[in-house]
């Protein structure tokens, strides 16, 4: 489905009911499949979180994950730990090009049983679950958080728990403090002092209902939306200042890019700022790369240069999206270099019209483009990729008068 999106409308007005946080959707999902007693409520309808959902609940030897790659990480924790039971993990042809094996390896270090269907270090992974004695963990820090925060929501599980000894210079803090700290909410005791982290082992906790925040890498781009409108006030639900989820730095990331933020009744409002000194945009997002693809399209919509670095996860991410950018912003007449881990964009004020967008089976690049359309009109190829994450965004912007047709 190729969607060709332009609006007339500059200035935006609305309320938007955003879905539950795929983050903390998927792991409470597994922490509720370890202790059965907790309840979730505004759980994520995204598909990545009904992927991890059916492979939790099911019985099947053979658990295909298609592009979810939380779920590939997480679920290979948790069926290691789980005693007796043989699965072999897989998912789409992209899947099987994105890493595994540091994972592996830590597991092995526990004394768990994987091995490689294919290529060596790639899924797909045959796994045979046993009892985990074993406590210590070393693992490079400079990886993927999804690693870390696997091996920490079945800590609790292990008849010993585990020490988990990062070394180097630790990537994506915020999404490992999530995770503990959702551990910490279900009474479960954790530490994290330097480079080690520790998880003490609970054989249950109380019962109790979890409440997810709303998703705030999907809030992205309503931030976007609003920087680039000429007149904005839109209300976002359900969100907490006080979040757990690292993207809540969009609100002084954006307050840089001329939005104001707002918080009342778990809910944020944004408002674009009049006659607001915009300058060049220079961001560090090692603990926010997931945002990179919103901020460097707003910049260009501004008319802005930008500078973005800690950005080495986005190259084994749904696609290499460091890449993915230069080509797609290329085509639309942005200046644009990158690097393994950074990329930089030269102030313009020409936009290219109709032009189409790939999506590179990401909905990161779908949701990320699509503020343009208050600039240029713009053609999202394969627009239903948003489902991974966001499956009523296009709905959504047709509530800010957007006029989007299938092409």
């Amino acid at each position: 489905m190729n969607l060709l999106l332009q609006t007339t409308q500059h200035n935006l007005q609305g309320q938007i009911a955003v879905t539950g946080s795929k983050s903390e959707t998927n792991r409470l999902l597994l922490l509720k499949a370890l202790f059965p007693n907790i309840t979730l409520s505004n759980t994520s309808n995204s598909d990545d979180s009904e992927v991890m959902q059916k492979a939790l609940i099911g019985n099947d030897e053979i658990v295909d994950i298609h592009h979810a790659g939380t779920a590939m990480r997480f679920l290979t924790a948790y069926f290691a730990v789980n005693e007796g039971r043989e699965v072999v993990m897989t998912g789409s042809s992209r899947m099987q090009e994105r890493p595994i094996k540091i994972l592996v390896e830590a597991l092995g270090q526990l004394g768990v049983e994987i091995t490689y269907e294919k290529e060596e270090g790639y899924p797909p992974i045959r796994i045979k679950g046993k009892k985990v004695t074993a406590s210590k963990v070393t693992l490079a820090a400079n990886v993927s958080s999804q690693y870390i925060s696997a091996l920490l929501l079945v800590a609790s599980k292990l008849e010993n728990g585990l020490e988990l000894t990062l070394e180097g210079e630790i990537t994506s803090i915020p999404y490992i403090k999530m995770t503990l700290a959702l551990l910490n909410d279900l009474d479960i005791q954790t530490s994290f002092e330097g480079n080690v982290i520790k998880v003490f082992p609970k054989a249950s906790v109380a019962s109790k209902e979890m409440v997810v925040e709303s998703d705030w890498s999907s809030a992205s781009y309503f931030f976007s939306l609003v920087a680039l409108a000429d007149t904005a006030t839109i209300t976002l639900s359900s969100y907490k200042e006080n979040s757990l989820q690292g993207d809540s730095e969009l609100v002084s990331l954006y307050e840089k890019l001329g939005v104001k933020t707002t918080f009342q009744d778990n809910k944020m409002t944004l408002v674009k700022q009049e006659n607001f000194n915009y300058e060049t945009v220079n961001f560090e997002l090692n603990n926010t790369p997931d945002i990179a693809q919103t901020i460097v399209v707003t910049c260009l919509g501004l008319g802005l240069g930008c500078h973005l670095t800690g950005l080495h996860t986005l190259k084994i991410k749904e696609t290499d999206r460091l890449e993915a950018l230069r080509i797609e912003l290329t085509k639309l007449g942005a200046n644009i270099s990158v690097t393994n881990d950074s990329l930089t964009l030269i102030a313009s004020e020409n936009i290219n019209h109709n032009i189409k967008i790939a999506t590179y089976n990401d909905h990161r690049m779908a949701m990320a483009f699509a503020p343009l359309a208050l600039k240029v009109p713009i053609i999202i190829e394969n627009a239903e990729v948003v489902s991974k994450s966001y499956p009523d965004f296009w709905n959504d912007l047709k509530e800010l008068k957007f006029q989007i047709s299938e092409l």
